[in-house]
């Protein structure tokens, strides 16, 4: 028996049925279009027996999508009554034994997770998207590539590079894990409810290895955040606070090889791992 999707009108009765309303606390947009999971499961390039996790599944639009693919799947949802049912939908839509594994959990609480999976696809919720994403990043070095959508601003900030306009913290410590990209854009009709925002689908690989240990990225991060928390200022007064003062901070840049007057979105990644290293 294949794998059959949820339709719009299946959606919403189920939604009913269990007395969920969709919620903005839990950033919750469902998909009700066939075509548009299915977009996302292609940019993504699941294929048969690749393990994906799926941050968020609600109701199971986007789950199904993927069983379609012969993938195998594991759902983090926050929202008990969404997890308790999605295996029940899943069964009535032809989806085998053992190729969905429900984790009833706050995702950015989540430290294991079971399948191995090493792939990440998701609709992920508007306000939490960057938290949940650099959590799963730094937690579960398997994933190695995904696609996830979120709203348009996010997303060209997560694939900005140096010196773009959006480019801010979420670019650089996105780019710690490795290569990011706009792989797409998603009507706002397709959901339910229609958000007041745009969403784009977002691709990333991971680097074939670790940019630097895992005290070089905490460092690398604190560094990022001051610079960014006052971004029109040159490195040497954002850091001069967490490095002393601003000579300090100077003498810091110029042995990383960074001008000290230089703003943080200029730097790259790897501009502030150096500077971390010389700390």
């Amino acid at each position: 028996m294949p794998v059959t999707l949820l339709g719009a009108s299946e959606i919403r009765s189920l939604a009913a049925d269990l007395d969920v309303t969709p919620t903005k606390k839990l950033g919750q947009n469902f998909v009700v279009d066939a075509n548009t999971v299915r977009k996302i499961v292609q940019v993504a390039r699941v294929v048969e027996g690749d393990r994906v996790v799926e941050v968020g599944p609600g109701l199971g639009s986007l789950t199904l999508a993927i069983l379609e693919r012969g993938a195998s799947v594991t759902a983090v949802e926050i929202d008990h009554r969404l997890a308790e049912r999605l295996p029940a939908t899943a069964r009535a839509h032809g989806v085998p034994d053992g190729a969905l594994t429900v984790v009833d959990a706050d995702a950015l609480r989540v430290t294991a997770l079971p399948g191995d999976p090493t792939v990440l696809v998701a609709n992920l919720p508007y306000n939490v998207s960057v938290p949940v994403l650099l959590h799963f990043l730094e937690t579960f070095p398997q994933l190695q590539r995904g696609v996830v959508m979120v709203q348009a601003e996010v997303g060209e900030r997560l694939a900005a590079p140096p010196g773009s306009k959006v480019y801010g913290a979420p670019s650089v410590k996105a780019a710690w894990y490795g290569r990011w990209r706009l792989a797409g854009t998603v009507s706002r009709q397709v959901f339910w409810p229609v958000p007041n925002v745009d969403s784009v689908l977002v691709a990333f690989e991971r680097n074939a290895d670790a940019r630097g240990t895992e005290e070089e990225r905490r460092s690398t991060f604190r560094i990022v955040d001051a610079a960014f928390q006052q971004r029109r200022k040159m490195l040497r007064q954002a850091l001069s606070a967490s490095l002393g003062d601003s000579a300090s901070a100077s003498a810091v840049l110029e042995a990383a090889g960074v001008a000290p007057t230089a703003r943080g979105e200029e730097l790259s990644v790897e501009d502030f791992l150096r500077i971390a290293r010389v700390l």
